[in-house]
């Protein structure tokens, strides 16, 4: 029987409906974000940090699959998670060097199609042991993306608004872990190979949309600034100076004189690079922040399904939803932290960026109570977009790759080992169960209180770090890439 004419039309305008919304959401993202070329740059990044943040939540999602399947404890899946990231902070040292020498978004575009390949073997596997292999692979291809990112953004915005263009990358981030977590958790449930494979298909065409980006002028040279921004007139050859520079110089501060460069820093190599790097005080304690924040977080991806599903009696589809709303509050946290950063700075407060993360860090470990988890994790994400900004603030262009390279391997390498601490804690310490993670993730805190410790004592060494980082970019050679 056919349907009735009123019937028959209600399809076609709905999606016709949905079509305009879709174009229209289309339209004022655009607006927001600067146009269409700052759109489409800010887009992909985040998609590169997401598919990342997906995989290493999917294998949390399916946990409980994968230890039926695989016949595996808890400590195997932290295992699962630790390897990929100790691999991946190992090879993150190489695509520092790379990052700061050669056609940055090919190197990416050619690591995405690995990942693809490497997301597709880890669903064929048969073993433990066979998906262990591949997931070492993956970790050695998803390493590219913390150092090529980090240089991209510093050459391709300006300044000023990093803080809040690090938090629009971010917030891909975390709606990559909810994806993985939601819609490939979900599909896990059916079947954990299907997961795996769901989410290698994107990984191609958004290594096809990666070869095609423009590679920027090193140095922030051809930044694409915000068409509502005033015009800086930046003498041709020399260095573009920054708000926190600016602000450095306004009020006095001297750099440190051993540790402004005199020389080409990409003839430096790693070994001096590194050393370089880990003399700048301020470096040291973000690293050391960053690292006591990711730590945690690494084990929330990998086991805040399961804690939530055992702290509320609740299904895996349901404590996937929570998570969900965790995540859209993580969200929130981080377009706010990287606005706010760039706020106080652009109202002459030097170290603005730092007292947001600061003050995000020390609420992170206040609000962590089961009841507000959602607050906890707003905080938590808040305190990283003004602390990725405030990195580019303290380091020569040049060197950027190469600092995020050095930054990432100490970082994951702590990172790396959260969920199979996790696991064992819970396991060994607490006997396993609902009151093993309970007391795992309490005891886990401690790392969030040592995260904001560090942050209050970069408020002190941030400033002249900064100066000398002007100081240093004033005397380097000028760069002669082009935008391709």
């Amino acid at each position: 029987m056919s349907r009735p004419q009123s019937e028959r039309g209600v399809l076609p305008a709905a999606a016709a409906l949905l079509g305009r919304a879709g174009r229209a959401g289309s339209r004022r993202l655009t607006t927001a974000l600067g146009g269409a070329e700052r759109t489409r740059v800010i887009v992909l990044l985040a998609a590169v940090l997401g598919l990342s943040s997906a995989d290493a939540a999917t294998v949390g999602a399916a946990a409980t699959q994968l230890r039926h399947a695989l016949h595996i404890g808890n400590t195997d899946i932290g295992l699962l998670v630790t390897v990929t990231s100790l691999v991946a902070a190992v090879a993150s040292l190489p695509f520092g060097v790379l990052a700061d020498r050669v056609r940055r978004t090919s190197i990416l575009g050619a690591a995405i199609v690995l990942w693809g390949a490497a997301m597709i073997w880890s669903a064929t596997v048969g073993s433990f042991g066979e998906l262990l292999l591949a997931r070492v692979f993956l970790g050695g291809v998803t390493a590219a993306a913390g150092p090529l990112v980090a240089s991209l953004v510093g050459d391709y915005f300006p300044a000023a608004e990093r803080g809040r263009i690090y938090g629009y990358i971010l917030a891909g981030e975390l709606a990559g872990a909810g994806v993985g977590f939601a819609v490939t958790g979900d599909i896990a449930t059916l079947s954990w190979r299907a997961a795996f494979v769901i989410l290698a298909l994107p990984a191609f065409a958004l290594a096809w949309l990666m070869f095609k980006l423009p590679e920027p002028r090193r140095g922030g040279r051809s930044a694409l600034a915000h068409p509502d921004a005033p015009v800086e007139e930046v003498p041709a050859g020399e260095p573009r100076e920054t708000d926190a520079q600016r602000l450095a110089r306004e009020h006095g501060i001297e750099p440190e004189p051993e540790l402004v460069l005199t020389r080409d820093p990409r003839r430096m190599g790693l070994l001096a690079a590194t050393r370089y790097l880990l003399s700048i005080r301020t470096n040291i304690v973000l690293i050391a922040a960053s690292a006591c924040g990711y730590y945690f977080l690494a084990g929330v991806q990998t086991f805040g399904v399961e804690f939530v599903t055992r702290q509320y009696g609740i299904a895996q589809a349901l404590g996937t939803l929570v998570l969900l709303v965790v995540g859209a509050g993580a969200i929130g946290g981080v377009l706010a932290g990287g606005a706010m950063g760039d706020f106080l700075l652009r109202r002459g407060y030097l170290k603005g960026r730092i007292l947001v993360s600061a003050v995000a860090a020390t609420a992170a470990v206040v609000l962590f109570v089961p009841a507000i988890f959602t607050r906890s994790a707003v905080a938590l994400s808040a305190q990283n977009p003004p602390l990725d900004a405030a990195r580019l603030d303290i380091m020569v262009p040049l060197l950027w790759g190469r600092a995020e390279g050095v930054r990432t391997f100490l970082r994951t390498t702590a990172q790396a080992l959260a969920p199979l601490l996790f696991g064992a804690v819970s396991d060994y310490v607490f006997g396993g169960g609902r009151s093993g993670l309970q007391w795992t993730f309490a005891v886990m805190l401690l790392p969030l209180g040592a995260s904001a410790w560090f942050l209050y004592r970069a408020l002190g060494t941030y400033p002249r770090d900064v100066a000398t980082a002007a100081a240093s970019g004033a005397g380097a050679p000028r760069p002669s890439e082009t935008l391709a």
